[in-house]
């Protein structure tokens, strides 16, 4: 595929985002859907009580736009017009874009929740839980009849490990805890969109090493419409993705990496995703250890570091070229 393509998916994608912004803040704030600030988080955060929330509408639609735009553009320019199209590439890509937005619809259900009832807490850890579980196996099962049907984890430089019958439900809990990843990391203006950019490009060189050329503009498109995003997200943010956005970003990372069956590499790929949730799991289990001490000064990882001292700015700057090699560790091994 000319990698051309991939450059108007993600202008594309990014135009149609940053634009939004012009129309959606403005909306946003008139039906005041607006974020309320955890009460035990950095003090200065309290000043972005009432910063206009469910942002992630932006790229969620530049996403979906731009795939479809990119997806036109390669079908089109197929030369062999006697041969039957195959569309399981097709499929598994709406398989993907239906999970992220499934996912995205939790969001969106606890982000009104939040706007409502002007609370921070959204919806029930349980009821999030049984929606995602429900979505898990959903989307493991779509793949399984696009003809994924391996049971088999690679370990980079050791080769498959067949789990059998445990594969789905170890698979299921690690989607889950993914996408619960990503919505942990979107907690300080613009480091969720700043990681996921960059993940993005990840995966679009990963696609191009794989051949997967539907994932790739699927991936370029992410990364173009986090950009948009990123125009009305970056310090001082004029408006927050919401969960309605972070589980969006969620279901995508976690639909990429399952399409190509690298779960190993995802997790590589989104490292930032993974160090902050178990910084979460870190810091329950020692505070319970020791009867109420905290390793970390707060909470994802990012917290504490602002608490350190740390600019947004810098943490952005810090955890996305973290990620940037991290994507460059998991493209290298891929291909050794």
């Amino acid at each position: 595929m000319p990698f051309w393509i991939n450059m108007v998916v993600a202008l594309t994608a990014f135009a149609i985002a940053a634009v939004m912004g012009i129309f959606l803040i403005p909306l946003l704030k008139k039906i005041h859907f607006g974020q309320t600030i955890y009460e035990k988080g950095p003090a200065w955060h309290k000043s972005k009580q009432g910063t206009p929330m469910m942002g992630g509408f932006m790229f969620i639609v530049g996403t979906i736009a731009a795939v479809a735009v990119g997806y036109a553009i390669f079908r089109f320019r197929q030369t062999d017009a006697a041969a039957v199209p195959d569309n399981t590439g097709l499929y598994r890509l709406l398989a993907g874009l239906a999970f992220a937005l499934l996912n995205s619809g939790i969001g969106f259900i606890d982000d009104y929740i939040k706007a409502v009832k002007k609370q921070n807490l959204g919806l029930k850890a349980k009821q999030k839980m049984v929606m995602q579980f429900v979505l898990s196996a959903a989307f493991l099962y779509a793949l399984y009849l696009l003809g994924d049907r391996s049971t088999a984890i690679t370990f980079p430089f050791f080769g498959d490990v067949d789990f059998g019958i445990f594969y789905y439900p170890l698979m299921m809990l690690y989607l889950i805890f993914l996408t619960n990843a990503v919505n942990l990391t979107d907690g300080i203006d613009g480091l969720c969109g700043s990681v996921t950019v960059i993940s993005s490009l990840s995966f679009v060189m990963l696609c191009a090493s794989m051949g997967e050329w539907e994932y790739s503009i699927y991936s370029m498109a992410l990364a173009g419409a986090c950009l948009g995003f990123l125009v009305w997200n970056l310090h001082p943010a004029k408006v927050f993705m919401g969960d309605t956005g972070s589980m969006f970003l969620g279901g995508s990372v976690c639909a990429i990496g399952f399409a190509l069956h690298q779960h190993l590499l995802l997790a590589l790929i989104g490292i930032i995703y993974v160090l902050e949730a178990l910084s979460v799991v870190i810091q329950v289990c020692y505070f319970k250890a020791t009867k109420g001490k905290r390793l970390f000064k707060m909470s994802p990882i990012h917290h504490h570091f602002e608490l350190c001292g740390f600019s947004e700015y810098k943490i952005v700057i810090t955890f996305s070229s973290a990620a940037l090699l991290a994507g460059i560790a998991a493209n290298l091994i891929y291909n050794l």
